[in-house]
């Protein structure tokens, strides 16, 4: 699977750490996340991810910053983007099954890192149920 990474520096050691676990199942991961922990603007590396999903040339995305919401809304901006912020692995099952989400973000300061380790790997493991669900979705976006 091709992937997309991108974080902040609250999330350089998740990214990291995810980056290195994906890469070790065998998938592809395009990084444009910052690789150090100084200060930088979470859209200047959460865009390019958003556009690789909505462009295609990514099947998922995975965003991380220090509470999720700043990268949340700026991949939300991408017109067929569905990102969720999740910080349990539950809530991460529900994104993908119920809201098709295509990309998933990360509170890295209010999830530890094997916790987020797990909801990457259950939200590469969910499809999305369709069925009612998809009627609900295809009115997300606005035209």
């Amino acid at each position: 699977m091709k992937l997309a990474i991108g974080n902040d520096h609250a999330g350089t050691e998740y990214k990291a750490a995810i980056k290195a676990h994906l890469e070790a199942q065998g998938h592809q991961v395009s990084n444009h996340g910052t690789d150090d922990n100084s200060s930088v603007d979470y859209p200047d590396f959460i865009h390019p991810v958003a556009t690789e999903v909505e462009n295609g040339t990514a099947d998922l995305g995975i965003i991380i910053c220090g509470s999720g919401n700043g990268a949340a809304m700026t991949a939300n901006k991408h017109q067929q983007v569905r990102a969720a912020l999740c910080w349990t692995k539950e809530i991460t099952e529900l994104a993908r099954q119920h809201n098709d989400a295509n990309v998933l973000s990360i509170p890295a300061r209010f999830t530890s890192l094997p916790q987020a380790i797990a909801m990457v790997d259950v939200f590469l493991a969910t499809e999305f149920e369709g069925g009612r669900h998809a009627n609900r979705v295809n009115k997300i976006a606005c035209m």
